[in-house]
């Protein structure tokens, strides 16, 4: 190979066992070993969920800020979400706060759980002055329409005697009405995208607590109850606001956080990985390479739904530039993603290995796999 060979390599985490920034390093590693004469930029992706704070701080240059807020059942922790290196564009996981990863299984009950601590996380970016903020949406153990989330912002849920309703979903049947006059003035300046990559609507079969209730500690009961209190809470916000967002794709992402996001914060619903592509600027850092390596932990059928590697593919396909997927396994369906620009893909798995030992042995695989490929790009350009 005459000609110095350029390849942009932008993974996805490998859930567990790799972020994305490590995954790519892995795969520089593995094509240094065959091609020599190689210019490699890395470019760690998310899709929204999982690692996208740290894929938009590492390709601005920025920071990671600390705060105290509440978890989904009021207890004290501290959370953490990005500023971007120019200081105007903060990145929030509402997982970090509101996530389903902090509470035990017997804790979980999403009659009670609360989004509050996204609402204050959201209230500490609005302090550092930020015009834009990216939220991502995944992982939640919450079922309250977005309503602790926005209690914490200042907007007051009121019973019939006008006593502020507990947090938590079980109560939001008992809504009478929603005074919106005391709502953080500085929302009103600035930008708000939620990364989103469901479609579904607040309520029905479909729905918030239909779909993802059982799984936050819902019996069949409570999700009838959360389910009714959800589409109250619609009709309270139409009459109050004058949002209608019942049947809005999306509305239901996060246990109606979705829909909160979008009635009381002026929210707007975007597939994450899209909203990750803009923020690090993708398309500008592609240009002008050879070949895009992109992976993730698992590749299957889903793939090719909004996830990183088909985000990846679509810019590539672009820009003309071909695409290899390395990912650390295969599932059911796999092929599909080659009708999306992923051009071949491969999996790192040498052996059946248990879960216990990915951790150490997953990086070492990426590594040898990276450069079986590249071996095989060698033979290529000869």
């Amino acid at each position: 190979m005459k000609k110095k060979y350029k390849i942009a390599v932008a993974p996805d985490s490998f859930k567990g066992n790799m972020t994305a920034l490590e995954a790519a390093e892995r795969i520089e590693a593995g094509f240094k070993k065959s091609i020599k004469n190689i210019a490699v930029k890395k470019i760690p992706m998310a899709d929204g969920g999982e690692g996208t704070v740290s894929a938009i701080v590492e390709a601005t240059g920025g920071k990671f800020v600390k705060r105290t807020v509440q978890d989904p059942l009021g207890r004290k922790i501290r959370a953490s979400f990005g500023v971007s290196g120019d200081g105007k564009t903060a990145v929030i996981e509402m997982a970090e706060a509101s996530g389903l990863v902090l509470l035990a299984a017997k804790e979980r009950n999403p009659l009670k759980t609360s989004t509050y601590g996204t609402g204050q996380l959201i209230k500490a970016a609005l302090k550092l002055g930020v015009s834009h903020i990216l939220i991502g949406i995944g992982g939640s153990a919450t079922n309250d329409g977005g309503t602790g989330m926005a209690r914490a912002l200042g907007v007051k849920f009121l019973d019939a005697t006008g006593k502020p309703l507990p947090e938590g979903g079980g109560e939001l049947g008992k809504l009478a009405r929603i005074d919106m006059s005391k709502l953080e003035p500085q929302l009103g300046k600035v930008k708000i995208e939620v990364a989103c990559d469901v479609d579904n609507p607040l309520t029905g079969k479909t729905g918030a607590a239909e779909v993802y209730g059982p799984q936050k500690g819902a019996t069949p009961a409570m999700v009838k109850k959360l389910d009714a209190g959800l589409l109250h809470l619609a009709k309270i916000i139409k009459r109050d606001i004058g949002s209608d967002i019942l049947k809005v794709p999306g509305a239901g992402a996060a246990g109606g956080l979705g829909a909160g996001l979008m009635a009381f914060a002026s929210g707007e619903l975007r597939p994450g990985v899209d909203i990750v592509i803009d923020r690090i600027k993708l398309r500008q850092r592609m240009r002008g390479v050879d070949l895009v390596i992109t992976g993730e932990g698992r590749m299957d059928g889903q793939t090719v739904f909004g996830k990183t590697a088909s985000g990846v593919a679509r810019v590539a396909r672009e820009l003309g530039i071909p695409v290899i997927a390395i990912c650390g396994c295969l599932g059911k369906d796999a092929i599909k993603v080659n009708e999306i620009g992923i051009d071949a893909f491969f999996s790192t798995l040498e052996e059946n290995v248990e879960d216990e030992d990915l951790p150490k042995r997953a990086p070492v695989m990426l590594e040898n796999c990276a450069e079986q490929v590249a071996r095989l790009i060698n033979i290529l350009t000869k």
